[in-house]
């Protein structure tokens, strides 16, 4: 007969699981984000009056850290509050699910400017610059990806490109780290380019004030508009977007015109034939100050004829791709064309926010609160990725090179590092258990971030 090898009981002892908070709200405790938050007027006919929105934003960052986005999720802390209003820097109290909710309604969309400013001062203060590439330019990706909210009422939920009912928001990932520098919430219905040409002066003032270094921006097809190339132009960034060839382009002329002049021609298998090469093309863009200017802009172009398929098959009409890439870049064409290949990267940062931090099927029935989500997992993702990053240097042993940790595994293994919490001396101590291997890690993530 099976006799259990364990016995299971309760105790008053005080074990922690999201111990890494405290090294989260040490991190924020950093920055004035919070202070400058706590001057905005709370409506004090609102429930819990005496909570400042810096409270709030803490408490909601900090559910987002651990990859709980309801607002229920808050209850959770209930348990062991004071643990959560120490490691956070919570002043008043953890707020209940309903003034969490209330009181993000009330915030919206209002702090959007100094969300952003505190993500910019956060990577200043704990020194944290975005890496660029070996011949030095810091990539810059921006991108629209889609939130599945089908079978909702949510506000601004709409049909998207990929065919379901959500959100369209568009993101920009600086350095080869990914760090998000911008986002924002859109509806499912926005075509890509609406609004962008706004976002993307912002995401240059943005990422200007966290690196010196000269930026590549890479955006897809459909921001291919001369509005973006004016600003990039203006800017002067280097950049590389994916072209759509105009009403009057078929592939049938390009192939007839790279037959003549390409001298790039490349024969990977039989009935398969590239060629690679640059074109130029004026284009004309107009500036803020209202001034016309025309520019000769470089085409880089990839055109692969079939004849035969990949399985032998001989077509009866040949098949005929093409790509197209603007760019002011003075790289080869190969070279264009990879690092364009490399922006598809920035769809392992989306998967990252949408499922490991759960953050894709947004809370919230209003739309500006929503926004605020967004907002706030800008900053939680942030904070995770620096964690990640930083943890590389003082990683347990692994058998292969690791060069991004990803958020799931900083989730499950700093921030959701188990602790035994006490107080002795006056002091409040953390105790990692020895079979955790993790804990040097936490230990040197601690010293960097917080005792720093």
């Amino acid at each position: 007969m099976y006799k259990p090898r364990f016995k299971v009981v309760f105790s008053n002892e005080r074990i922690i699981s999201p111990s890494g908070l405290g090294i989260v709200g040490a991190m924020l405790a950093k920055s004035d984000f919070v202070k400058r938050c706590n001057r905005i007027p709370v409506d004090k006919k609102r429930s819990e009056p005496q909570i400042k929105n810096g409270d709030i934003l803490l408490t909601y960052t900090g559910l987002l850290c651990q990859a709980k986005t309801p607002f229920e999720a808050v209850n959770e802390m209930k348990d062991d509050p004071e643990f959560y209003k120490e490691a956070l820097g919570i002043v008043r109290s953890i707020p209940s699910a309903e003034t969490l909710r209330q009181r993000m309604d009330d915030i919206g969309s209002s702090l959007r400017s100094q969300i952003l400013q505190a993500n910019v001062d956060m990577f200043r203060t704990h020194k944290v610059a975005p890496s660029g590439l070996p011949t030095g330019e810091v990539p810059l990706d921006i991108d629209v990806t889609p939130f599945d909210n089908s079978k909702t009422n949510k506000e601004g939920v709409s049909r998207t490109y990929k065919g379901f009912d959500g959100y369209a928001p568009i993101m920009a990932y600086i350095g080869t780290e990914g760090f998000l520098v911008n986002a924002e919430l859109r509806e499912g219905k926005q075509h890509c380019q609406k609004g962008t040409p706004r976002f993307l002066e912002e995401t240059l003032h943005l990422s200007h004030e966290l690196t010196d270094a000269p930026l590549l921006i890479r955006m897809d097809s459909g921001n291919d508009a001369k509005e973006n190339l004016g600003i990039l132009l203006e800017d002067g960034s280097w950049f590389i977007i994916k072209r759509n060839p105009r009403s009057k382009e078929t592939k049938d002329e390009w192939l007839a015109k790279v037959k003549e002049c390409c001298k790039d021609i490349r024969n990977p298998r039989d009935g398969k034939v590239v060629y690679v090469g640059s074109s130029w093309k004026d284009v004309e863009y107009v500036t803020n100050d209202g001034e016309v200017k025309t520019i000769c802009m470089r085409i880089v172009y990839e055109v692969i004829e079939r004849t035969i398929d990949k399985y032998g098959q001989i077509l009866l009409t040949p098949d005929i791709e093409l790509n197209t890439w603007w760019t002011n870049l003075g790289w080869s064409d190969d070279a264009v064309i990879d690092s364009y290949h490399a922006h598809g990267e920035s769809e392992q940062y989306h998967s990252e926010i949408k499922t490991d931090m759960d953050v894709e099927r947004l809370p919230s029935g209003k739309f500006e609160t929503n926004e605020l989500v967004l907002e706030l997992a800008l900053i939680a993702y942030n904070l995770l990725r620096m964690i990640g990053q930083e943890s590389l240097r003082h990683k347990p042993d692994q058998k292969r090179r690791v060069k991004r940790r990803r958020i799931r595994t900083v989730i499950d293994n700093i921030i959701r590092c188990a602790s035994h919490v006490t107080e002795h001396a006056r002091e409040r101590v953390m105790s990692l258990g020895r079979s955790n291997t993790w804990r040097f890690a936490f230990m040197q993530l601690w010293l960097r971030f917080a005792a720093a």
